[in-house]
């Protein structure tokens, strides 16, 4: 009797780790699932955002247009402006560039090499922005480089 004592305890004790890690698993699974949603939400608007860069460059585009002819409104800038705060009250931030700065592949694209007075792997000009999503480069910023 005294075995079967033992044997059913030590049966118990098993099923009981058992049903330990299970739930110790669970919790796990759960915290790795929660932290995947956030990351999806986080990002799920990405393609939005993609578009609405396309929007401020045509913006870009316009304003230098008009600034040529001296026709510039007031207005423009504003909606411009406007739209970029709602970016980036969803996370858009713009890479910074600056002419004279190291290159770097990892946040610039280099469309091509020109002859400067600048040294060479050097940013000689910003093409077009570069924007972060949360951290996360969703479009390099296109640079000239020195050669």
């Amino acid at each position: 009797m005294t075995d079967d004592l033992a044997k059913c305890q030590k049966e118990r004790d098993e099923n009981l780790e058992g049903w330990k890690r299970a739930k110790a698993d669970l919790l796990n699974y759960k915290k790795d699932e929660s932290k995947r949603f956030e990351i999806v939400a986080k990002f799920s608007q990405e393609g939005l955002i993609r578009e609405l860069i396309k929007t401020l460059d045509s913006f870009d585009l316009a304003l230098a247009a008009l600034e040529k002819e001296g026709k510039a409104e007031k207005g423009i800038y504003l909606i411009r402006a406007q739209i970029e705060d709602t970016l980036r009250q969803n996370g858009l931030e713009r890479v910074a560039v600056s002419v004279g700065q190291p290159f770097d592949p990892n946040l610039q694209e280099a469309i091509v090499s020109v002859e400067s007075d600048k040294p060479s792997d050097t940013v000689v000009e910003e093409v077009e922005r570069g924007y972060l999503l949360h951290g996360k480069l969703i479009r390099p910023a296109r640079v000239k480089v020195a050669k």
